[in-house]
């Protein structure tokens, strides 16, 4: 999906030029978006660059202690979890059920995964599936839950707590659909550091494409977010918006790319995805076009963070930085969130902090994490 924004006052001869140059093979198509500088001009942004630089550099701090919960109720023994997953294809659920059953062995709780395979179809099955297994509380991980409102609704009658993780748009507790709280950074921060990260290393100047899956509200509004952050910057020229579904990133990742290249050859300077995997399915393409991983067009996936993109910024093939989730630390939160239901106290009210991943300080990790989270949510558990 390409993004239309035309400057007044630019004659048809122009206009007529410009839509030519953004064709693809051939085709009528729309001119990149480009934030308009004063008066209408464009120019780069040095005084957003400035901000962008200052923020990555906090974002990028390695040592972080925990800022977490250090108090809540025992563990309620012998409870059980169903944790429904969108897709296990998706790096980041699967990371945070990996998380979950973690934190769960730790206090003898049993957990079951059931795995939604990336279809309105499967995702209804599997929660239906879990919601007859009468379990002891259901993880909402990483879909909408307001696609299976009705049977969210029976959970709520049932009297089983449910916890998402990227389930709504925001952190904490929501109404409607009605979720004891939701697990995940602030979105704004996540697509704000993205958007800087590609002002601060072009310093203002980029042609930027952004992959994203619109049928996910949460990562929809990621995207329109990161957009937002980019186009305050009048240097960088939104190049394609590509709605992209994440159960579909192997097929239409690579034919997508191969497009862009040749659209957008050397116009094409940055990526921003909502997701890691898209870094992943676009590198057979790249190499196919003769492109050097440590080169152009260079990509930043705004969350997950799963351990095949460490891999890719530490080999510099293809993908520049990320911004992880601490998926096993939100595992362990996800535990405790469904304990202090289960006790009858409020959500923890914990966000995770936004954090940084490039080359130069992924060194040999594969994941990131806060000191001590273990240490300390086993504190609270054990009483």
């Amino acid at each position: 999906m390409n993004l239309t924004r035309l400057s007044r006052g630019v004659t048809a001869l122009v206009l007529a030029a410009v839509v030519a140059g953004g064709c693809s093979r051939g085709a009528p198509g729309p001119a990149p978006d480009r934030a308009p500088g004063r008066d209408g001009a464009t120019s780069l942004c040095p005084d957003v660059a400035n901000t962008a630089k200052r923020a990555v550099a906090r974002a990028e701090a390695v040592n972080t202690p925990w800022d977490g919960p250090t108090s809540g109720p025992r563990a309620v023994p012998g409870k059980s979890v169903v944790f429904v997953a969108s897709t296990m294809t998706n790096p980041g659920v699967a990371g945070t059920a990996k998380g979950v059953r973690e934190a769960a062995q730790s206090i003898g709780w049993r957990v079951r995964v059931i795995d939604g395979q990336g279809t309105p179809a499967g995702i209804q099955g599997a929660v239906g599936q879990a919601i007859a297994l009468r379990p002891s509380g259901i993880v909402i991980g990483g879909f909408d839950p307001a696609s299976v409102a009705q049977q969210i609704e029976q959970a709520n009658d049932a009297g089983i707590p449910l916890v998402g993780w990227h389930a709504t748009t925001s952190p904490g507790p929501s109404t409607n659909p009605k979720l004891f709280t939701n697990v995940t950074s602030r979105v704004e921060d996540v697509a704000r550091i993205s958007a800087y990260w590609i002002i601060a290393r072009s310093n203002g100047d980029a042609g930027v494409v952004i992959f994203t899956d619109s049928s996910i509200p949460f990562a929809e509004n990621k995207s329109r977010l990161i957009k937002k952050a980019l186009l305050s910057c009048a240097g960088v020229e939104l190049l394609s918006y590509e709605n992209i579904p994440l159960p579909d990133t192997g097929s239409r990742t690579p034919q997508a790319v191969s497009a862009l290249l040749s659209r957008f050859q050397d116009r094409w300077t940055y990526s921003v995805a909502i997701n890691d995997v898209y870094f992943a399915d676009a590198a057979p393409a790249m190499r196919a076009a003769g492109r050097k991983g440590e080169g152009p067009p260079y990509s930043i996936g705004a969350g997950d963070g799963d351990p095949s993109a460490f891999q890719r910024i530490r080999d510099r093939q293809f993908q520049q930085a990320t911004v992880p989730e601490p998926l096993n630390a939100q595992g362990s939160q996800i535990i405790d969130e469904l304990n202090r239901a289960f006790a009858g106290r409020p959500p923890s009210g914990y966000v995770t902090p936004v954090h940084l991943t490039t080359a130069e300080n992924v060194h040999d990790t594969t994941s990131w994490e806060p000191r001590g989270y273990r240490e300390a949510y086993r504190r609270i558990w054990r009483g």
